[in-house]
């Protein structure tokens, strides 16, 4: 059996690498990406080896996504065939040249960076003590490290849950290269980096899952129809992904129409067309040979035919991107007129700050204006789903849902997200909208239970979105998170912790530190909203009494913090701010306790509508259980009433007795 299942394997992955590294080369030498530097040259094997490397690493980390999320979610489960072990087996040999490719291309960055030829004696000590100093060598290294720990597990599992997340390590080892590159050192820094982030997810899991199929499709049999329907639908979204993101990405680095003159602009018009041809190849795919294999699921020679072209098409694609991220772009990549304010934010100095600013200033962030729409738009069909069928679902919960989201753009694209990259006090209005009164607003939504009643159950054994939902709903993990004393101790010290070290200061400097910190926020705020007042299902709720105590408690200590805040003498973030300088702004600790007072003073409101809604549901609950014991009176003549009298009636008898 593993003398067949190789060359099942070799060949398409083969297929799209030696497209993908003959596009590389024609577009090195198109663009000048290779030829030899004037000053520290780190000679022809590392100009050379950088763009094949990437090629090498890209297509075989999407190989390993497509194989790993192939197995979990869209491949039915037959008793005959153990089709997960023959995923894991191909997922933990792409993955090794995956890791192999990606610590090579560790080595020959330095190597460019440091201007040192692969053969310099001085090259494995300078690479040792700097590797984790310079960000890019870093990024890439934490890429090549997490690809040696999915090669390895992939081995030794067979389950789908860790198939499952090693899949979603392994797209979170590709996002992160988003970090390195024109992206990151671009004047349109978030944008690009944001842009390549999700066009990264959007190429390998698409270029992945059709490997995966061409890889897998002789042990599929009967189910290649079904799977390769749930692929399409799939590929469907990355297109949208990838059209989306490429447009973007392009415009951000020519900047005019006249640069697509320019070598570079040539490579990027050849990968333009190469999205087109594969639009069209998908189309195809969709009209014909789905229908085809609609007839006969077990026919999957014209589904071959058309996936090699796709495979080679999607390789020549991925080696020109590889070449692209190499190749000096038409826009430069600092921007014209450097401030030590842009070069600590990233943003230009946005000035003194106005009463109207808070309601007409704007600066949309297209990836968290992209996540409200997504959750606005799922939210909303899952609503018209529900109508169509004849259920009901409440105007109260869609509206709750939508004002939450509008309020999250407000207070990440609006004001709070422009000058609380500068201002203390601005960026405390941005916090306490997002952690705490975003979930006031979203978790009455109930968004689970909306999903739950909306979403297709899939009868197969496999894993779709309702059913990948029902595991986070039910997993061990959420019964710890979920409990009011560990989600509660979350939102407060997690809070404390963030402000009184250096991750402050590193989401104020760092796109990434701000991301996390914005999800942070989100899910901390909402996980103790949830616990307090939720109406999706999920674990055992306690006691209203236990919930109240437990929120006036957590409260007490938020109410700390902010007078903390008023009262303190040592400024946070003290780097940060002492280099920001703003001539126009308040003096930093004076804006810090600023952002103690409003600290304190937003917290209050939420905290009382919270206290209203647990109070107003433990009277619905007592109301609901009282008339759940007057219709049981009335069915069986309180029979629990006169089991109990009697019961006390034996006992004084008892007692008399003696």
């Amino acid at each position: 059996m593993a003398t067949r299942e190789h060359p099942t394997l070799a060949r398409p992955l083969g297929l799209a690498l030696g497209a993908g590294l003959v596009a590389a080369v024609v577009a090195a030498l198109m663009t000048g990406a290779v030829a030899p530097l004037d000053l520290a040259d780190p000679g022809p094997l590392v100009r050379w080896g950088l763009p094949l490397v990437s090629t090498v690493a890209t297509l075989a980390s999407s190989a390993t996504v497509g194989l790993l999320g192939l197995a979990a979610f869209l491949v039915p489960e037959r008793t005959t065939t153990d089709r997960r072990t023959t995923a894991a087996r191909y997922a933990a040999r792409v993955a090794s040249l995956w890791a192999a490719a990606a610590l090579l291309e560790v080595v020959l960055t330095f190597a460019s960076l440091a201007g040192t030829p692969l053969t310099s004696p001085d090259l494995p000590g300078q690479l040792i003590a700097f590797v984790w100093t310079l960000e890019t060598t870093r990024v890439l290294l934490i890429s090549g490290l997490v690809a040696v720990v999915v090669a390895v597990v992939s081995a030794f599992t067979t389950r789908r849950a860790p198939m499952a997340w090693l899949a979603a390590a392994t797209l979170a080892a590709v996002v992160i290269l988003a970090l390195t590159g024109h992206a990151a050192g671009s004047s349109s820094h978030e944008d690009a980096v944001n842009s390549l982030g999700v066009h990264l997810v959007g190429v390998v899991v698409w270029v992945g899952g059709l490997l995966a199929l061409v890889a897998m499709r002789r042990g599929l049999g009967e189910d290649l129809g079904a799977t390769v329907a749930r692929y399409s639908t799939v590929a469907l979204w990355c297109f949208v992904l990838v059209t989306v993101t490429g447009v973007q990405q392009a415009w951000i680095r020519l900047g005019s129409l006249g640069a697509v003159a320019t070598s570079y602009g040539a490579i990027v018009a050849l990968k333009t067309l190469a999205l087109v041809v594969l639009g069209v190849l998908g189309w195809l795919n969709r009209r014909s040979i789905a229908t085809r294999l609609a007839a006969d699921p077990g026919d999957g020679r014209a589904f071959a035919r058309l996936a090699v072209a796709e495979l080679a098409v999607m390789g020549v694609a991925t080696g020109l991107a590889s070449v692209l991220a190499r190749s000096i772009p038409p826009v430069p990549d600092a921007p014209p007129a450097p401030s030590r304010i842009l070069e600590l934010t990233g943003f230009p100095d946005p000035g003194p700050m106005s009463a109207a600013d808070w309601l007409t200033s704007w600066r949309p962030d297209w990836l968290l204006l992209a996540v409200a729409g997504v959750a606005v738009g799922s939210y909303g069909a899952g609503v018209v789903r529900l109508s169509r069928r004849g259920d009901h679902w409440p105007v109260g919960r869609t509206i709750c849902w939508v004002l939450g989201w509008a309020l999250f753009v407000w207070a990440t694209s609006g004001a709070p997200g422009i000058w609380g990259r500068v201002l203390f006090s601005v960026h405390m209005v941005m916090h306490m909208a997002v952690a705490m009164i975003v979930p006031l607003l979203l978790v009455p939504g109930a968004p689970v239970t909306l999903a739950l009643r909306a979403l297709r159950a899939r009868t197969d054994r496999t894993w779709g979105p309702r059913e990948v939902l029902l595991q986070v709903v039910h997993a061990r993990a959420m019964q710890v998170f979920a409990n009011p004393v560990v989600a509660a101790s979350m939102f407060f010290f997690s809070l404390a912790i963030f402000y009184w070290t250096g991750l402050f200061e590193l989401s104020l400097t760092t796109h990434t530190g701000h991301l996390l910190m914005l999800a942070h926020f989100l899910l901390t705020g909402y996980l103790f909203t949830w616990v307090l007042i939720g109406i999706d299902p999920g674990v055992q709720r306690w006691s209203p009494l236990m919930l109240l105590v437990i929120l006036f408690v957590t409260i007490s200590f938020h109410a700390f913090f902010g007078v903390s805040l008023t009262g303190s003498e040592q400024l946070l973030a003290p780097d940060f701010f002492a280099q920001l300088n703003l001539p126009w702004g308040p003096l930093p600790l004076a804006d810090q306790h600023r952002a103690g007072e409003i600290a304190w003073g937003i917290g209050e409101a939420p905290t009382l509508v919270l206290a209203v809604i647990v109070a107003v549901q433990w009277f619905r609950r007592d109301a609901a259980e009282t008339r759940r014991l007057d219709r049981q009176a009335d069915r069986d003549g309180d029979a629990e009433l006169k089991a109990y009298n009697d019961h006390l009636r034996r006992l004084r008898e008892g007692s008399d007795s003696h």
